[in-house]
């Protein structure tokens, strides 16, 4: 069976599981496409007579302090699977990923609740099996797969299973992301989406996207920036996004290799050459913020390629 996590299992009264922020879609690749990235959200699990959930730090702040917190519930997600109890335990959970800014920040915390049960639990579950838990609980594979896997992931849902292809980024790929001060709710972002779709947008999509994912795959950075460009989602949701429509317009100008909405939004990713500074990409991202009144950060992430990982007592 495929090994569900990298460390040892579940001997040590404490043990810290680490999962990644992530980036979906990048452009056309509603639902199916991904990347993992160097923000993160850490559990730290410790046995004890009686089980308490412990929210750390200021993203946390206001989130639930007993079982019916989100992490807690998708621990009981495996254990269910599973058909076991899970132990009393103490869980102390941290996160570096902005909430409801389009950097999956649920997936991340579904990926790691998922994990932390598997490894109390003595690891009755591989990675697949995990990643199919996941996916079916987000709806989607887009960020729950590079969470889980790191690096870049393609992956469908249906009936049968959750099926993937796990990418290492190509060599030279940089990310940078607009993170604006203010939340975006995937509920109220999909519910701009239309219904239908025309055969044109359709076309546009599925080529697209199957360019996106050859140039992802082969190393073409050249061809991002025709690749990343989308019909599906990101025109509707650029009234929802200050600035959305100026990054995707004007970021190939500044040094940016393409461009597209984080996620549901309201973050904005950029990729670019990492042999090239960015100084100039990030004075335009900037600008675009201070002309559609906005606050926000503008950071250069790494691409992580582990994805979610445990280890003993730190």
């Amino acid at each position: 069976m495929t090994p569900a996590f990298t460390g040892p299992a579940f001997t040590a009264p404490t043990f810290t599981v680490r999962a990644p922020a992530s980036s979906a879609n990048l452009g056309p690749g509603f639902d199916s496409l991904g990347i993992s990235l160097g923000l993160f959200t850490t559990l730290r699990v410790t046995r004890q007579s009686l089980t308490q959930v412990v929210p750390l730090g200021p993203e946390l702040q206001g989130t639930p302090t007993d079982t019916s917190n989100y992490v807690y519930r998708c621990m009981q997600l495996t254990a269910r699977r599973v058909g076991r109890e899970l132990p009393p335990v103490r869980v102390e959970i941290e996160t570096e990923v902005p909430l409801a800014r389009g950097l999956g920040s649920s997936a991340a915390a579904l990926v790691a609740g998922l994990v932390a049960a598997n490894v109390l639990l003595g690891e009755p579950l591989g990675q697949d099996e995990l990643l199919d838990m996941a996916a079916r609980e987000e709806g989607h594979a887009d960020n729950v797969a590079p969470a889980l896997m790191g690096g870049i992931a393609v992956a469908t849902l249906d009936k049968v299973g959750t099926h993937y292809v796990r990418l290492e980024p190509p060599e030279h790929l940089g990310v940078t992301v607009l993170i604006p001060d203010f939340e975006l709710s995937t509920q109220k972002a999909r519910a701009v989406l239309p219904s239908e779709y025309s055969r044109a947008d359709t076309v546009h999509a599925l080529s697209h996207a199957a360019l996106l994912a050859a140039a992802l795959a082969t190393g073409r950075l050249d061809l991002l920036r025709h690749a990343m460009q989308d019909y599906v989602h990101q025109i509707w949701r650029a009234p929802l996004v200050p600035g959305l429509s100026d990054v995707l317009e004007g970021a190939t100008g500044h040094g940016a290799l393409g461009a597209a909405l984080s996620g549901a939004g309201p973050t904005v990713l950029c990729f670019h050459d990492a042999r090239q500074d960015t100084a100039g990409l990030h004075a335009f991202l900037n600008g675009v913020m201070r002309r559609n009144g906005l606050n926000g950060r503008v950071l250069n992430l790494p691409i992580d390629l582990r994805g979610v990982v445990t280890s003993g007592d730190l």
